[in-house]
């Protein structure tokens, strides 16, 4: 039974600042080193190491050692699912310098939530699957219906079969926490992003979330949903 008591200690490991940086870092679902975790953070690599210790203890974040490195990631997708819901609450910041907001603008467009399309990108990709009946929206996740599977299947080549072989959720819709509104996860959500980067319409960005549309990406969201994502990243 959840409680106050359980929240908590949950809570208040998310609500450091230094913690909550190396979260959102992790939160694409890939390993990371711990020292390439404490530039990110801005802090010493000791105390990015103190705050890993308190993550791995809370069952936040799990460990791979490889001789005398370790290398970090988020424990599921529970706990980006986590992240984006109290990003979801969270009111708007202060103005941000530049760079800072460059990077901001594009974790918005496109961004990579655990293993699934996250961003302004991601919820009109939603949107878009939802209006054309390839996916229908019901009490928090998506149903797909046979039209719907040959259209992903055949023809954009989603490997729906593994998707429903899957034991997780097939299809759930998560709250985005920039845009509130919702994108694609679970299996189905995570077979979609994996083969738009195998379509070299998306690339990942280097030590980031950040997802990029690639010219082949703006001319296939543009044909075959319809999708400005050049307008959509100056929204």
């Amino acid at each position: 039974m959840i409680s106050d008591a359980s929240i908590a200690p949950v809570a208040a490991l998310i609500a450091d600042p230094t913690r909550a940086v190396i979260l959102c870092a992790l939160a694409d679902g890939r390993v990371r080193p711990a020292g390439e975790l404490a530039r990110e953070a801005g802090v010493s690599a000791s105390t990015a190491s103190e705050h890993l210790s308190r993550l791995l203890e809370g069952g936040l974040v799990e460990v791979e050692r490889h001789g005398r490195h370790r290398y970090y990631r988020v424990s599921g997708e529970r706990v980006v699912t986590a992240l984006e819901a109290i990003g979801a609450l969270a009111r708007p910041g202060p103005a941000l310098p530049h760079r800072r907001a460059a990077v901001a603008r594009d974790l918005r467009h496109a961004r990579a939530c655990y293993d699934h399309l996250a961003g302004t990108l991601g919820v009109a990709l939603a949107r878009a699957l939802v209006e054309r009946g390839v996916l229908h929206s019901h009490n928090g996740h998506y149903e797909l219906p046979e039209a719907g599977s040959r259209f992903l299947a055949d023809g954009l080549g989603v490997d729906v079969a593994r998707a429903r072989a899957s034991r997780r959720q097939f299809a759930r819709a998560c709250l985005d926490w920039t845009e509130r509104s919702h994108h694609i996860a679970g299996a189905l959500g995570a077979e979609l992003l994996r083969r738009l980067l195998e379509l070299g319409w998306l690339e990942r960005s280097a030590g980031s979330r950040i997802l990029r549309v690639t010219h082949a990406g703006r001319r296939g969201f543009q044909e075959s949903f319809e999708i400005d994502a050049l307008a959509l990243r100056y929204q």
